[in-house]
This record gives structure tokens, C-alpha cells and sequence, in this order.
């Protein structure tokens, strides 16, 4: 039995739910006992970080590791290439994404709701998210990892994609898509596991929008 603790608009959960859809795992979902950051919840896993996992009474929780774990517990389908060079670039990528990029994004939370908005933040945020979709264009340069596959660092770039283009539509985020950016996630949507996470994952994110909206 694969348990899964989430939350509906959790990014990473949302990213690690590609891997899983890709790899035709079945898996258990569950919201946090007590609610996320409660006492109840971190007796089950300490950190208290969303996803967590129990395979079999295995307790694991930070969306990468959960991930890596899978990818070998589970060997069909693998999600890292099989020589050491190319996983670490595919590491690489990865780290990108969860250090830099999707951070950058989460960054932006605090300005969706419509009241307390800080038109001057939303712009530089988005000046720094437009900054590192130019550095990602570096790395997609680099021709080393195959691209008729989708792999474990494609997950994350595919849900914060859509959250990118959500506040451009939200709250007129000004960000600056290079086209090698857009070449990327049209590759990226053309994995039936990514269109389909991201169509169940729609309705939370337009829920999280809704305080974007004037109240009159």
C-alpha cells in the first residue's frame, strides 16, 4: 500500500503525482491528519512537510526523495537516465527548478489576494521569475539528456508552468517567456501523464485564485 499525504493546491504534491501517473503507480491520498503543521500530523512525519509517503510502513516525506525512491522501488518506466553523467544533469535541472524557479513563483503568493496587492512586488517578482526562465534557457541548450522521455526533473517545470501563466492571468504578472521556455512545455504537454495531472489540478488553482478577484 502506497499512502500519499497532501494537500489539493501543493505544488510538489501536484509534481510528484506526474512521476506516479507516469509510472502507473497506484497510491492512497490523504490530507494530513489535524491539518498540515499540526501536532497529530508530524507524529506521522516529522517535518511536517507536504507530500509525505508510507510504502509499506516506510516513512518518507520532501517531494525529491519520495520521488527517487519510487523510481527505483517501482522499476518500470524510469525517470533518470542510466549512466552517472546524465542523472547528475538531470539533478541538475531538477535543482534548478525546486532552488530557483519554483521559489521565485511561490514568492508571489502573498499578492494574489486583490486587497492587499503591491503592484511595485508583483512587478519586480515578476522580473526575477523572467530572469530565471532566461537562465533555464541555458540549460535546456544543453543537449545531453534525451528528450523523447519525460523525466523526474520535467515533473516540477510542468506545474509551475501553469502557475506562472494562472497569476499572468490572475493579476497581469508581467513575465517575459523565452521561446526555447515555450518549446519546453509544449514538448512537456505532449505526455498524457502531465496533461492529465495538470487538468485534476486545475480546480485548486483556481480556487486559490478566487481572493484575486475585487470583492465589489
Amino acid at each position: 500500500m502506497l499512502t500519499i499525504y497532501t494537500v489539493p493546491v501543493a505544488t510538489y504534491c501536484a509534481k510528484l503525482r506526474i512521476m506516479m501517473r507516469h509510472k502507473s503507480i497506484a497510491w492512497e491520498e490523504l490530507p494530513p491528519p489535524g491539518g498540515y503543521g499540526s501536532a497529530e500530523y508530524k507524529a506521522i512525519v516529522p517535518s511536517g512537510n507536504l507530500p509525505a509517503m508510507i510504502h509499506d510502513g516506510f516513512m518518507l516525506s520532501d517531494s525529491e526523495a519520495i520521488a527517487e525512491y519510487l523510481n527505483e522501488a517501482f522499476e518500470q518506466v524510469p525517470m533518470l537516465p542510466d549512466t552517472i553523467q546524465l542523472r547528475a544533469k538531470a539533478r541538475e535541472k531538477g535543482r534548478f527548478h525546486d532552488t530557483r524557479l519554483e521559489p521565485a513563483v511561490r514568492a508571489l503568493y502573498p499578492q494574489v489576494a486583490y486587497e492587499t496587492r503591491d503592484v511595485v512586488a508583483v512587478q519586480a517578482g515578476g522580473d526575477v521569475i523572467s530572469k530565471h526562465l532566461e537562465a533555464l534557457v541555458l540549460l535546456l541548450s544543453d543537449p545531453t539528456l534525451p528528450q523523447d522521455q519525460l523525466w523526474l526533473c520535467d515533473c516540477g517545470f510542468a506545474v509551475t508552468f501553469a502557475w506562472i501563466k494562472a497569476f499572468q492571468g490572475a493579476f497581469d504578472l508581467p513575465v517575459t517567456w523565452p521561446d526555447a521556455v515555450i518549446s519546453y512545455e509544449q514538448r512537456l504537454h505532449q505526455f498524457v501523464p502531465v496533461v492529465d495531472e495538470l487538468t485534476a489540478y486545475r480546480p485548486a488553482i483556481d480556487a486559490y485564485l478566487e481572493k484575486a478577484k475585487p470583492t465589489n
